[in-house]
């Protein structure tokens, strides 16, 4: 058994496709009509057959419920790995994203995490 999708709940899917394609760097996989909604996933450009990120309407009352609570709570919706947190840090800063934790070490890997402009806490870690 592997993942092959996972879900993130954004509150806008046209504003989160442009955030995590252009700030991100992720690659558009699926943008699929769904009724008033899109079947959105992306892949990273580094593994495009590998597990995909779904951005899926936090249209269901449940959805956003868990949204607003985790985010304020200051608990990340998922975490990403990056190769080097303190560049990826920079060049995410210099695109003007805020982040609510800098690059910080803990015991076997060092974390940051930002705002995705779309409801969520995002973590980035590099493992040590």
């Amino acid at each position: 058994m592997n993942i092959i999708v996972t879900s993130l709940f954004v509150e806008d899917q046209d504003k989160a496709l442009a955030f995590y394609t252009e700030t991100l760097g992720f690659e558009k996989k699926h943008d699929i009509p769904m009724g008033k909604f899109r079947w959105i996933a992306l892949v990273s450009p580094e593994n495009p057959e590998g597990t995909e990120l779904l951005l899926e309407p936090n249209d269901h009352p449940a959805s956003r419920e868990y949204q607003q609570k985790i985010i304020a709570e200051g608990i990340p919706a998922t975490m990403f790995g990056v190769s080097d947190i303190h560049a990826e840090y920079k060049r995410l800063l210099d695109l003007g994203v805020q982040f609510s934790i800098e690059p910080t070490e803990m015991d076997t890997v060092t974390i940051a995490v930002f705002d995705d402009t779309c409801g969520n806490f995002i973590q980035i870690a590099q493992p040590k």
